[in-house]
């Protein structure tokens, strides 16, 4: 969420940010929203003032014998607590309207984001890994899994319905072992901590990272009023919601492997084949809580980390920079990891990594207070895919099959799979 005295003292600093993002200006009209706000918030304490004064007063004049006047006076205070008390909720009404207003607002893009409309617009980075040449027409993963027998979509449908998978067998423990293997790179050498985290979360944990109220049709809610978590992003981010942390306590790098569960809302008819796009999937996230000076610094190093998942498996990828257009709600810049689908002869996104300065914090009430200050400030937070589990089963599946339609273990994944060195159809 971002900080009303900020728009108040830089309004077309805010219109231009949102006018990257393809929005229309809103500065004038958060600005008379707050305006009235404030108005009525004065009008409340001269009130109260008021009354505490008349009060004072009826006790003087009381004891000065002065019934005229206590009894004005005490009308006076009748009047002004009348007055209060629907002032008072006027004012909670006033804040509430303020504050929705801002929920739905998106974060302001950082100076060096490309300005851009879509995906089309994203700037790539680099590019790592050299792609493996074929001699025959390489295969998509269904076509490889389904092959095999142990990738089942049409039992998955008879039991929940599209967009689910049933994995079986060998790529069963494939995709087991490609979470823990990246459960202990991001702990044994990266330095986050390991979290197991509920699955379901409240209103304001989901509005804390920004799924709510905004996305509310991409989330699964429950019958007593809790959400499927769409990505771990959001329980572990919300472990510092309305806690004050010591600058000394920080950087806090945390690290799960949990189901994540998405409506997937507005993407009818895109991938519909296949695992890419689910509504439950497996994926190790990332999240880092920062102080200020240092977000940027720690966006780069979660990537770092994120790329390195895909470098020890050996799966060609790219890195791109989102354009402003293409960027999510809450991030001022996201870098998406791209690897190699020879299946798709393309790019796809396996891993986005986001910083969102204060924007979260503010959300949350998230705050640090830096060595020898009394004052707090907001902290920052991070958070990126390292890796989404699936889609790099997917992207093993693709790279490493062989011509008889097996499919080679990589080398890095091998102590995890029970001397199994390759997946291959049952005789």
């Amino acid at each position: 969420m971002l900080d009303i005295k900020w728009i108040r003292e830089n309004p077309e600093a805010l219109d231009r940010a949102l006018a990257k993002r393809g929005m229309e200006p809103l500065s004038s009209g958060l600005i008379a929203l707050d305006e009235k706000r404030r108005q009525h918030v004065g009008r409340v304490q001269q009130a109260q003032e008021r009354r505490n004064a008349a009060s004072k007063e009826i006790g003087k004049a009381m004891a000065e014998k002065d019934s005229a006047t206590a009894e004005k006076l005490k009308a006076e205070v009748a009047e002004l607590k009348t007055f209060l008390q629907t002032a008072e909720e006027e004012e909670r009404r006033l804040d509430k309207e303020l504050a929705d207003a801002l929920a739905v607002i998106p974060n302001i893009p950082l100076d060096d984001v490309p300005e851009g409309k879509d995906e089309a617009d994203n700037v790539e980075v680099r590019r790592v890994g050299n792609i493996r040449n074929f001699a025959v027409q390489p295969k998509e993963h269904f076509e490889i899994g389904e092959a095999m027998g142990y990738m089942d979509f049409e039992r998955a449908a008879k039991l929940s319905g599209a967009r689910f998978t049933v994995l079986k067998s060998q790529l069963a423990r494939l995709e087991r072992a490609l979470g823990q293997f990246m459960l202990d790179l991001h702990t044994t050498e990266h330095g986050y901590m390991e979290v197991q985290p509920p699955l379901l979360v409240n209103d304001a944990s989901a509005f804390g990272t920004g799924q709510l109220p905004k996305f509310t049709d991409d989330l699964f809610r429950t019958t007593d009023g809790r959400w499927l978590i769409p990505t771990a992003e959001v329980p572990l981010t919300n472990l510092v919601r309305e806690e004050i942390l010591n600058l000394k306590e920080l950087p806090i790098r945390m690290t799960a492997l949990t189901p994540c569960f998405r409506s997937e809302a507005g993407s009818a008819g895109r991938d519909t084949r296949g695992m890419l796009r689910q509504h439950q999937f497996m994926k190790v996230e990332m999240v880092s809580i920062t102080d200020a000076e240092s977000s940027i610094a720690e966006h780069e190093r979660m990537t770092a980390c994120a790329e390195e998942v895909l470098k020890r498996l050996g799966l060609p990828f790219r890195t791109v920079v989102l354009c402003t257009g293409d960027m999510g709600f809450g991030a001022q810049k996201t870098y998406d990891i791209e690897v190699w689908l020879p299946g798709q002869n393309t790019y796809r996104e396996i891993s986005s990594c986001s910083v969102c300065g204060d924007f979260q914090a503010r959300r949350m009430n998230a705050r640090y207070r830096p060595e020898g200050e009394k004052a707090t400030r907001f902290v920052h937070t991070l958070n990126g895919s390292g890796v989404a589990v699936g889609r790099a089963l997917i992207a093993v599946l693709e790279n490493y099959q062989e011509e008889d339609g097996s499919v080679t273990i990589p080398e890095a994944l091998l102590p995890y799979m029970g001397g199994l060195t390759k997946i291959e159809k049952p005789e």
